[in-house]
């Protein structure tokens, strides 16, 4: 069962979101350092700040190929910037492209990430907080902002940094005084758990962390044909982008080409022009490669004889320093030689159009829980219905929409969260999309009820994501005609464990909601009867059972319980426990004896016979018991309708570990749940859905339970 600490947690968080914590000028302080305070208490001890929570040692350096009996950690000292240069600085001469040096880490697309925040100082001091250095109030200690998972959180580190024979051993700046890049580095290495886990990996995800804007993908083998219009449009916005050539096989990896291009690494793209060349018109385009060096080659490289015939002004103002690591090259050479092109939009609209406009954004967290919500992809009819579900309610039409249909644009970016620090354990990225359904036009309107496995089975999507890949967020802009919309994200395979985010944003304000059950109980009458009632036969089976004080103890209840269970050979079952009995008591003592009577019994005994021809008709392969996704339909069944959390909560607490849910847990579940919604409905008569209740009563609840 979740944790009453965990389910606190989440309520608080709830509670700071609303109140805006999260947003830029907001962030949330990473594991509660507040760097105002900690800076200020080590000016005034006199000391240089060490932090506690991210040691300088080798566990924030790896686990494996960086972990503390790798070669490549033998001989690492942590040192500050001071013990390394006589006079560090932060930033020198502004931040720049050339602040960015890659080490021995395979983090180049965070770099090409960083080197494109350079060219937009509005951005990069978003991220690079104002006020920073080595010389006035210094005390050890920096500070970044960093966009996670749809907040802003600040991220406090001290500076020391893993140096090898006295140089940095990761990122650094080609000016050797300078300090911010390695320093910023290290905020994310912490934010990620150690210097390891941002090996590897899409600049996408560095552009969306420093921006928190949504980025999109291009395969450049398949590009639109204004293409060159797209990446100056983005580029002239303010937009990051990067840029790779793909790998065929693992001996790929680095490899560098004929004319100095390298496969399977990340670069940033920094500018494009036109210049008059020879008369005609050329595109260029400016590349950088976060190494430093190892240059292209061809045509408009470092000193080709391409530049003596342009005109001089362009060419003073374009060329660049030899072997700096950022070089020009035709943009047809560009189209050819590259694979792939990563955008991250400020805004989501700035891609395609001329015009500025504001998109309308909705941000939804989501869990994939095994036996809960864990259902996965649409190859999977039998569990892809308890999946979340998002309604999106699309209204109105584009302005503009480029053609004659009438038709609504968004784009969904689904986003799993904290993979990377799960590779300490063995884990990484699930592999996830998502897809998209009309709700059909009599269900339009409807209540916001979570969407059963039948309507899956009858219905075709109407889009996807383009395909399912293991990439930290997989986005698509999709155009549809005005109604209603379900967006049902998932991982490929079932069973998958994953916290994600989902942002929706659409050209036109719309209507979008989690679509999930109301929490209802459908709880009949307490039965009216009496001895008299009661057949004669059941009454001579009770007075053998509850023996001469004709009442059954909790410890009787159990015997009578396992014995009966153990007659219906079709049940798997562990028997009923003591804690079990005691609530099943619980539930039906009305006299405060800790005792039934035979009323009592009378009235728990036709529940179970209840219960029990429920779990039959749900247990479809007749195994003897039910999935924990079964299990979601029979509980319906006895008229209790829970939301995804509650289920979560549900599964973790009555499920085995493969998942299945036996006939004395199913009724323990249901015991449970009815004497939640009684006790619940006592505190609140006036069916408000809100009850009052003071230390005592709520004391009662929690032990009684």
């Amino acid at each position: 069962m979740l944790p009453f600490g965990g389910i606190a947690a989440r309520l608080e968080r709830d509670r700071l979101r609303a109140e805006g914590v999260g947003q830029h000028h907001n962030a949330v302080k990473y594991l509660n350092q507040d760097y105002e305070a900690l800076k200020q208490g080590c000016i005034e001890s006199g000391t240089l700040f060490r932090d506690p929570q991210f040691p300088a040692g080798p566990s924030a350096l790896g686990f494996k190929e960086l972990g503390p009996h790798s070669s490549k950690t033998r001989g690492v000292e942590w040192k500050r910037p001071s013990e390394l240069v006589g006079d560090p600085q932060f930033i020198v001469g502004g931040a720049t492209r050339t602040d960015i040096c890659q080490g021995a880490l395979g983090d180049c697309w965070l770099l090409a990430a960083i080197g494109s925040l350079t060219l937009n100082e509005e951005l990069l001091h978003r991220v690079v907080p104002h006020g920073q250095s080595f010389q006035e109030d210094y005390a050890g200690i920096f500070h970044f902002q960093i966009w996670q998972f749809g907040e802003w959180v600040d991220v406090v580190v001290d500076d020391l940094l893993p140096t090898k024979d006295g140089e940095l051993l990761f990122v650094h700046s080609a000016e050797c005084t300078e300090f911010w890049s390695a320093l910023l580095e290290k905020a994310y290495a912490k934010l990620n758990g150690c210097y390891e886990a941002l090996s590897g990996g899409s600049t996408t995800e560095g552009f969306e962390d420093f921006t928190g804007g949504v980025a999109e993908m291009y395969d450049l083998k398949r590009a639109p044909r204004n293409m060159g219009h797209i990446i100056r449009k983005a580029l002239e916005r303010g937009s990051l982008l990067g840029c790779s050539i793909d790998i065929t096989s693992a001996f790929d990896m680095e490899a560098v080409t004929f004319k100095k291009l390298v496969k399977g690494h990340a670069y940033s793209v920094t500018a494009f022009r036109d210049v008059n060349y020879r008369g005609q018109q050329e595109q260029l385009i400016r590349i950088r490669n976060p190494w430093g060096q190892v240059e292209w080659t061809g045509a408009w490289s470092d000193g080709s004889p391409e530049w003596d015939n342009i005109d001089p002004s362009d060419r003073e103002e374009l060329q660049l320093k030899m072997e700096d690591g950022e070089f020009w090259m035709s943009f047809r050479d560009f189209m050819r030689e590259f694979s792939r092109l990563e955008i991250c939009n400020l805004t989501p609209d700035a891609l395609t159009k001329d015009e500025l406009s504001r998109w309308h954004t909705q941000v939804f967290e989501g869990t994939w829980r095994r036996g809960s919500t864990a259902g996965g992809c649409r190859n999977h009819p039998a569990t892809f219905w308890i999946n979340p579900q998002f309604k999106i309610k699309l209204l109105e039409e584009d302005d503009d929409p480029g053609d004659d249909e009438v038709a609504c644009s968004f784009l969904v970016a689904l986003m799993q969260k904290h993979r990377r620090r799960e590779r300490r354990l063995g884990g990484d990225m699930h592999t996830i999309g998502f897809a998209v359904y009309e709700v059909p036009e009599e269900a339009q309107g409807s209540q916001n009820v979570h969407l059963k496995k039948d309507f899956f089975l009858r219905n075709q999507s109407r889009a996807r994501s383009e395909t399912f890949i293991n990439l930290r967020e997989v986005s698509n802009q999709i155009r549809l005609p005005p109604g209603e919309y379900i967006v049902v994200p998932s991982t490929f395979e079932p069973h998958k464990e994953a916290d994600f985010v989902l942002r929706v944003f659409t050209e036109k304000q719309s209507d979008t909601a989690e679509l999930d059950e109301e929490i209802s109980a459908d709880l009949a009458d307490e039965e009216e009867i009496t001895e008299d009632d009661i057949e004669d036969g059941f009454k001579n089976m009770f007075q053998q059972l509850a023996g001469e004080d004709m009442e059954i103890s909790v410890f009787e209840l159990r015997t009578i319980l396992n014995r009966v269970i153990a007659r219906h050979k079709d049940l798997k079952t562990d028997g009923f426990s003591l804690d079990s009995c005691r609530n099943m008591v619980n539930l039906m003592d009305k006299d405060g004896s800790a005792r039934l009577g035979l009323v009592e019994f009378q009235i728990l005994w036709n529940k179970i016979r209840s219960w029990l021809t429920i779990f039959r008709q749900h247990d479809l392969d007749k195994s003897g018991t039910m999935s924990a996704y079964e299990m979601r339909m029979a509980l319906e069944s006895a008229g209790f309708r829970l939301n995804n959390k509650l289920h979560q909560v549900v599964v973790a607490r009555y499920a085995d570990a493969e998942m299945g849910v036996d006939f004395d847990n199913f009724v323990c579940c249901l015991v449970k749940l009815e004497a939640m919604f009684r006790f619940f409905r006592s505190m609140d008569p006036e069916g408000t859905g809100s009850a009052v209740m003071n230390f005592a009563e709520w004391l009662l609840l929690t032990m009684c339970g």
